[in-house]
């Protein structure tokens, strides 16, 4: 690592650049290679950090934030006659499960 805290230029069959990844059977020599029981580095840095990722229990590339949307306002009110239709069909003591209103 150098001093900014980040793997050097050397991939880890000596003269790979480090600017298109790692494969997956890198990343696996890598795990079975490293010593599970080594003492973390003064100056190792969490991986949140080191990725500039906010605080989280998931990534925002996995899961990106909502983003809003402008309608014209006549879902509002279709979703509120749907729902009142249910609750009065409901309270009337009918079943509405197979599209018959069938007493229930």
């Amino acid at each position: 690592m150098n001093d900014q805290g980040v793997i050097g230029d050397v991939g880890p069959n000596g003269g790979e650049s480090l600017e298109q990844g790692f494969t997956d059977a890198e990343l696996t020599e890598l795990a079975l290679a490293a010593d599970p029981g080594a003492p973390i580095d003064d100056d190792a840095v969490p991986v949140a950090v080191y990725l500039a990722q906010e605080p989280g229990l998931l990534p925002s590339w996995y899961m990106p934030s909502p983003m809003t949307r402008h309608s014209r306002g006549w879902q509002v009110p279709v979703v509120l006659v749907i729902v009142a239709a249910f609750v009065i069909i409901e309270a009337f003591g009918l079943c509405s499960t197979f599209g018959q209103l069938v007493p229930g």
